[in-house]
């Protein structure tokens, strides 16, 4: 009997057990199910990468976003970063290009002062000043390549062959500078011709010695364009041989560099062209004997009328460039 009883109570102890391991079990899973239902669930989870998405939409219209493209910081701060940079040079590149355009007009508009007068000027030109060397030559009576004949005025000189420049050079008004300060103005009435290299003169006795000794014999000189102030009037000579069928026409004593020499023909004003020993030539005979027109490298024109053809005859006709 007592076993009995003792067998009985243990099968109580273990349903209580059971019973209690029931209980706890339940308790443990109610607590799991709230701890679970409390947690964020696997989307929420995943809340950084669409965060991380959001801000890469708006570094997207960034770039698109006017407002900050004109800000002076904007293209420094987007060269820091590369994907701006990239875009922030491109539109500052084409800022100093439409920048650049407004340079470019005054640029470009300095050239038009300097149209009427370099463009017709050719190699020497008005407000310039070119290094060179002087020598000196006996000028003889003064004739020389410019077919000008003798001159009374020995203060004259020879142009080297680049600068001469088909004649262009002939009669133009040079003033020449020593290192001593001495100085001299001559007229070019001939031609030096190789070895004299660019920027050279050769001097006549008379005017090399108004720098320095003859005996001296070369020396290293500066000179620049004059609009003489001494000139008189321009003269127009006939070349020997001229005819109503072909002509050659100098102009004599123009107080600037000539550009051209111009005939009036039944068509309009025709210009002839330049020889190297300084006569404008129609070969046709057109215009010879008519109006001329002269103008200078300043771009002022004089017309001539009433000059016959009168070959190796000296006719003034009473005008004169403007001085500059």
């Amino acid at each position: 009997m007592q076993e009995t009883r003792r067998a009985a109570r243990q099968r109580r102890r273990r349903r209580g057990l059971m019973v209690g391991s029931a209980a706890g079990l339940a308790v443990t899973g109610l607590l799991v199910c709230l701890v679970i239902t409390m947690q964020p669930d696997g989307s929420r989870n995943a809340g950084p990468a669409p965060a991380t998405a959001v801000a890469d939409s708006q570094e997207t219209p960034a770039p698109t976003s006017p407002e900050k493209k004109p800000a002076t910081a904007s293209p420094s701060a987007a060269s820091a970063t590369p994907s701006a940079g990239t875009a922030s040079p491109t539109a500052s590149a084409t800022t100093p290009k439409a920048s650049a355009t407004p340079s470019a007009v005054p640029t470009s508009a300095s050239p038009r002062t300097a149209t009427a007068t370099s463009s017709l000027a050719g190699r020497i030109r008005p407000k310039s000043t070119y290094q060179g060397v002087a020598t000196v030559y006996q000028a003889g009576v003064g004739d020389g390549a410019c077919s000008y004949g003798p001159s009374d005025d020995m203060m004259i000189a020879a142009m080297n062959t680049t600068d001469y420049e088909t004649s262009a050079a002939c009669g133009a008004y040079v003033l020449v500078r020593a290192a001593n300060g001495a100085s001299v103005t001559v007229k070019i009435t001939n031609e030096c011709p190789l070895p004299c290299a660019p920027g050279q003169l050769d001097l006549s006795e008379q005017a090399f010695a108004k720098l320095v000794p003859v005996s001296t014999g070369r020396i290293a000189i500066t000179w620049s364009l004059l609009s003489s102030d001494t000139a008189g009037t321009i003269s127009i000579r006939y070349k020997i041989g001229s005819s109503a069928y072909w002509c050659g026409i100098q102009a004599i004593g123009h107080r600037n560099p000539l550009a051209r020499l111009e005939v009036r023909t039944s068509g309009g004003w025709r210009q002839l062209t330049r020889t190297d020993y300084n006569y404008f030539l129609s070969p046709d005979g057109s215009g010879c004997g008519g109006a001329i027109r002269l103008t200078d490298i300043y771009g002022e024109r004089l017309t001539v009328n009433g000059i016959a053809v009168r070959p190796d005859v000296v006719q003034p006709t009473g005008v004169q460039f403007a001085r500059h």
